[in-house]
């Protein structure tokens, strides 16, 4: 839970501090007042990057070097503080308990966060990568062996395709390859199965959400599973050798979504898409709350005010089983009313960059 936030020359917030309720806490204030720029600051303090731009120079405020980040967080009963800072070199300097750290994979930990946002719709009709990022954030938070062994096939990979470039015979890679089929088929049962327990939870959010249609859904492991890969490696070397890099194989994996047996890119409208989003952002708080002794942070940026009051009392009661604390901006706080009456709500006016209680 984020009990404190500081942000320091981050977009057009100067200097803006937050004490946030541990329930729901909505932002208000008209479109560039920098109420999306606190959300975005604290997806920053998550996972090191930010969720509307790959280029740090245009979070930084203009005129300024570097932009910081502080944050007093409560895990397990006790009291952490993170802080980044960032400049425009693109140097990184991350602190975790006032001491430095260089993993941000460790702020993830600390601070498991979804976001709901109107462009979410990008992660059924955008490429696997996303998807992929999805279930992994999934599988991260709840099985301590993943993240190791995620690291030791990105590796392996990342070896082999070197080889590639530079073998012109199977058996410099041969070696590797079983390697890499071993860890490889580990990682994808992880996956496997955090999706076969996470559907039914999806299911259940979408029969409130969306009760018009039946969901499907097939994780693909990046090869066809009835061979071996060891085997598929050996037999696409010429390929992958003219490819430059490996065509199968874990990181080509993909959860695919399908309504009423068709793939959900193909028949739902963009409306539907965001609600099907939200119903897997909703499962994966879930069942990290049911699987863990962690809670999810959520992050809804101008979407709640999308919905009708029926959708947004199914939000605000899945959040709750969650045990989430919420972030939400919006324009006008009429029409979450509702869902102010079933949180600890606290309200924040955010204008020209200022934030007041």
């Amino acid at each position: 839970m984020l009990h404190k936030l500081q942000i320091q020359h981050f977009r057009n917030l100067s200097q803006a501090e937050l004490v946030p309720s541990g329930g729901m806490n909505l932002l208000l204030g008209l479109n560039g007042s920098g109420k999306s720029s606190v959300l975005e600051a604290i997806h920053y303090l998550s996972l090191g990057r930010s969720f509307r731009t790959h280029l740090t120079n245009r979070v930084i405020m203009q005129g300024e070097k570097a932009f910081t980040l502080f944050a007093q967080l409560e895990q397990d009963e006790q009291q952490i503080s993170i802080g980044l800072r960032k400049d425009r070199q693109g140097d990184t300097q991350l602190k975790i308990g006032g001491k430095n750290a260089d993993k941000l994979a460790q702020l993830a930990s600390l601070l498991p966060l979804q976001l709901i946002h109107p462009e979410g719709y990008n992660l059924l009709t955008g490429g696997p990568q996303q998807r992929r990022a999805f279930v992994d954030w999934g599988v991260f938070h709840v099985e301590q062996a993943f993240f190791p062994l995620w690291g030791k096939v990105r590796r392996l990979l990342k070896q082999r395709n070197a080889l590639l470039r530079q073998s012109s015979h199977y058996a410099l890679l041969a070696y590797w390859d079983q390697q890499l089929a071993e860890f490889s088929l580990a990682l994808s049962l992880f996956r496997q199965q955090y999706c076969q327990a996470l559907l039914p939870l999806v299911q259940q959010i979408c029969q409130e959400l969306l009760p018009e249609y039946t969901f499907q859904a097939t994780f693909y492991a990046g090869w066809q599973q009835e061979q071996e890969l060891a085997s598929l490696l050996q037999e696409g070397f010429e390929r992958d050798r003219q490819l430059g890099h490996t065509a199968v194989g874990p990181h080509r994996a993909d959860l695919r979504l399908r309504a009423e047996g068709v793939p959900v890119q193909d028949l739902l409208s963009r409306g539907q898409l965001k609600l099907l989003v939200c119903a897997l952002r909703l499962a994966q708080g879930l069942y990290l709350r049911q699987h863990s002794e962690k809670t999810c942070l959520f992050l809804i940026d101008d979407f709640a005010s999308e919905l009708d009051a029926e959708k947004r009392y199914v939000l605000a009661k899945r959040l709750q089983q969650c045990e989430s604390q919420v972030f939400i901006t919006a324009i006008d706080q009429q029409p979450l009313q509702g869902m102010m009456q079933e949180f600890d709500c606290r309200l924040f006016h955010v204008k020209q960059g200022n934030i007041t209680e």
